[in-house]
Parts: C-alpha cells; structure tokens; sequence
C-alpha cells in the first residue's frame, strides 16, 4: 500500500514524498510534489507498476513481442555465446519484424501459421531448414512466457513448419581421405587433419588441444575444453574466440590414440618447443606480402579473347577492361589488374589498402581454415563431391563401426548425448549395402552367396561318401542275419 509522507522544509514550505514498497519490499520514492492529492496519486501509480509485474497479472501479456524480448527474454536466457549470436541473427531478420509489434496475449496458432506463410514467401524466400530454426526461437520465447504465466496459453504447439529433408551423408573413404591429406599444404595443417580423422574430435575442441591434454605415455587425450568463435560486430568485449571448460556435451571424456599419431605429435610439441599450456594447433602469422605477379606481363594480343558475353562481346585476355565488363578471373588478367593498380598507387592517386588478416589470439579459425586450407585442398583431390571439415568426424565414426568397433565404445569416444545419434553413423559407406544385394541375389537367382561355395567336386565327393556308408551298413546287416543275431 502506497502511503504519503509530509515534509517541512527550511522556509517552513510544506512537500509532500509519495513512498511505496517493490515486489522485495524495499522501501521506494515515486518523488516528491508540492500537493497531498499529486502525492498520493503518483505511489498509487508507482505500485500499480509494480504489481503489473507480478505473476499472474495480466497486464503483463499486453507488452509488444520485441519489448518482452529485449528487456525480459533474451537479456536473461541461458544459452552459449556461439547460438545467442546465432538467434540474434534470426530476430532481427525473421522474428521481429513480422511479430514484432504484435501484443504477446495477442499471438495466437494462426498467427504463426501465416507467420510461417510469410516466411517462405518471395519476401524471405527462407529455406524449410530456417524456418524451423526460427520457429524453434518463437517456441522458447512463449514457452518462457507460459511458466511465467504471462500469457495464458502456448501458441506454437501444433503449428508446424515446412518438412526439412534428411540427405544421406557422403562418408570419405580412407582413399578419399589419403587424397585430400597429400594436398593439404604444410606438415602443421596435415597433423591437425590427421589429429581430427583419427579422434573424431569437434572442431572447437581439436584447437583448443595443448599439450597438456595428451598423456604421451598412456597415449590418452583427455578432452575438456572447447573454443567457440564469434563472427558478429557486437561480439561481448569484442573477443572472437571465447574458451568453454566444458566440451559441447558438457562432460569430459577420454580415450586412447594411435601410436603413430603420438609419436608424430610427441615430434611437433619438441620442433616447437612447446609449453603444456600452449596450442598445439596454432593460427599461422598475418603475412603483409601482397600477391605476388611477374615483373613483365605478355602481350594480350597472344593471350586470345574471352568467350562471348550476354551481350556478345568478347575482350582480350591480360587487360583490365576484361576483369571488370567480361567477368573473367584467371591469372593473366588478375596480373593485369594488379599491375594497374600498383602503377596508380605509385602515382599517388589510389591509397594502399592495409593487408587483412582476422583477428586472432593464437586459435585457428574455422573460416579461415575453410578457405585457405580445405577448400584448396579439395579442388586438387578432386573428389567429386563437396565434404566439409566436420566431415572428418563423421569419416571417423563411420570407419570405427565398418570396422566392428562396440557401438557404445563409439558413442564414449565421440561424446554423443545418445546412442541413437552414433546409430546414424552405421552402414554409411559406400560399400556397406554388399550383403544385402548378395542376399537379394540369392533369392533372385537361387544361387549361394560368394561367401559360401559350394562346387560339383565338393557335392560329387560327398554322394560318394554316403554311398559308401550305406554300403557298409547293408553288410552289417547280412552279417546279423546270417549269425541269428537281432539288429
């Protein structure tokens, strides 16, 4: 109950101070005003503020989506650092604007289907796979909003999203796989993919490794960190690379290596004399050197001309007028405009921009890595498919259970919340279909698989054998009857 204290002042005026009690009740000023009446007015309005947020009220469902978002939701949900920036990223460009504005006791089922409508849509044009990403943000939103009784009912349950097919994975080979080692660049990045094959570990935790993860003598890698890193401007104290003390299951987890792996990595902690808390995989130096081009160019009148455009035009190779109008990229013409630049640059019309680089705290970075190592590593195998450095934990559990190893035994070393999840890993590769078209080849045909032979030779010699005993055993039988005997 708010209540109104009278003040006296130096110069005998009298003030009158409105006081009330918030929900801890702690004793609050709503001001001070010069009549009893404004007073009084002015702690009644401050407590009914106050209890207009308390459970059950519901006032409380009458606030905007965006503003229950912003200053009650998101400031306040416990998630990883990696997926706030993640569900960032979707609010601001399919959550607010469309449900923004609207009251959250408001929202109902049907909103969200045309909601949904709206997503997929030309406006959006989001794929089924972010639709349900961001109908999975909008159910955590009410979900909230429901046990904090501020909305009466949940509207998302029931709604649902466009179906997100399921693709079968293409699993490296251990062929594949030796293609793609030979063509990565420098004995560090071969090491770390060797590493990631052979553990299976995730990619926040493999570049997170230090030495004192590794016992070399037991060979056993104890995993119990993980670094996540961040891409948006408004990262938290600007970090891009935050260290978790937990992996992603958040329990640690341990298992034993190969010999060979140890040793080469034993070789790579002493070449560079490495400490137990420093990173075993570490990010390369920026370098400041621009690329590198020939100090004459040809003449483009040998170089041939481009092929015809939309417009039909085509342009002489090595010159700057093809690199912009004919689109074409390859390394004459990027020398051309190299070359032209620098020529400007000299000549003080054009700034020198400054060599980019990311930035770094020793951790190698998943982009990074993707462009200037993998990628380039892929096109010179040649494998005719697209595989991801993720990929190579999925080679490693795929390899594990073709090679008979323990289903749960995988699950452990993998860190997997569920053994349903490493289940997904069994028969993945490309021969592992064999023994169901030699079956169906058995009943089609109606021959014995290849696994169990059988030739004329083998049937011939076994009729043989049984007409010997049936010999043997008729004269036995004579035998008896000539002595009387009872068979």
């Amino acid at each position: 109950m708010a209540w109104v204290e009278e003040r006296v002042g130096r110069s005998g005026k009298i003030t009158y101070t409105a006081r009330y009690r918030d929900k801890r009740n702690r004793r609050r000023v709503a001001g001070t005003f010069p009549s009893y009446r404004a007073a009084e007015r002015a702690g009644n309005a401050a407590e009914n503020s106050t209890a207009a947020a308390q459970v059950g009220d519901p006032r409380r469902g009458r606030q905007t989506l965006e503003a229950y978002v912003e200053t009650q939701w998101f400031p306040n949900h416990v998630i990883e650092a990696s997926t706030r920036e993640t569900y960032r990223n979707r609010l601001d460009l399919y959550v607010i604007p469309e449900l923004g504005t609207m009251r959250l006791q408001e929202i109902l089922a049907s909103d969200l289907r045309a909601w949904i409508t709206t997503l997929q849509g030309p406006d959006y044009g989001a794929s089924p796979a972010t639709i349900a990403k961001c109908k999975v943000i909008v159910d955590a939103i009410f979900t909230t909003a429901f046990n904090d009784q501020i909305v009466p009912v949940h509207p998302g349950r029931g709604v649902k999203t466009p179906p997100v097919p399921t693709r079968p994975r293409r699993i490296l080979t251990p062929e594949m796989y030796d293609q793609v080692h030979l063509a990565l660049p420098g004995e560090t990045m071969r090491l770390l993919v060797e590493t990631d094959i052979e553990s299976g570990l995730r990619w926040g935790e493999l570049t997170e490794l230090r030495p004192k993860d590794l016992d070399l003598q037991t060979r056993m890698l104890v995993v119990s960190r993980a670094v996540t890193e961040l891409t948006s401007k408004d990262r938290p104290d600007g970090q891009r690379f935050i260290v978790k003390a937990y992996p992603k299951d958040q329990e640690y987890r341990s298992f034993k290596l190969s010999q060979h792996l140890v040793d080469k990595i034993a070789l790579h902690i002493e070449a560079r004399g490495l400490g137990a808390d420093d990173l075993l995989f570490e990010a390369p130096e920026a370098t400041t050197a621009r690329r590198s081009r020939p100090e004459v160019l040809p003449d483009p009148e040998t170089l041939g001309r481009t092929e015809p455009n939309a417009q039909g035009r085509t342009f002489l190779h090595g010159t700057t007028s093809v690199y912009g109008p004919g689109k074409c990229r390859c390394q004459y013409c990027k020398d051309a405009v190299a070359a032209y630049r620098a020529q400007r640059r000299a000549g003080g019309k054009d700034a020198p921009r400054k060599p980019r680089a990311v930035a770094t705290d020793g951790h190698i970075g998943r982009g990074w890595f993707r462009t200037n190592v993998w990628m380039k590593a892929l096109a010179k195998a040649e494998l005719g498919f697209h595989v991801t450095p993720h990929g190579l934990r999925h080679a490693h559990a795929s390899w594990l259970l073709a090679g008979g190893a323990d289903l749960q035994v995988v699950k452990e070393r993998l860190g997997h919340a569920s053994i349903s999840t490493t289940e997904r890993y069994l028969h993945t590769l490309p021969n592992a279909d064999e023994t169901a078209l030699d079956a169906l080849a058995v009943m089609r045909q109606g021959t014995r698989p290849a696994t169990e032979p059988e030739t004329s030779q083998e049937r011939e010699a076994e009729l043989a054998e049984l007409e010997q005993l049936r010999a043997t055993v008729a004269k036995v039988r004579q035998l008896h009857e000539t002595l009387g005997l009872a068979i």
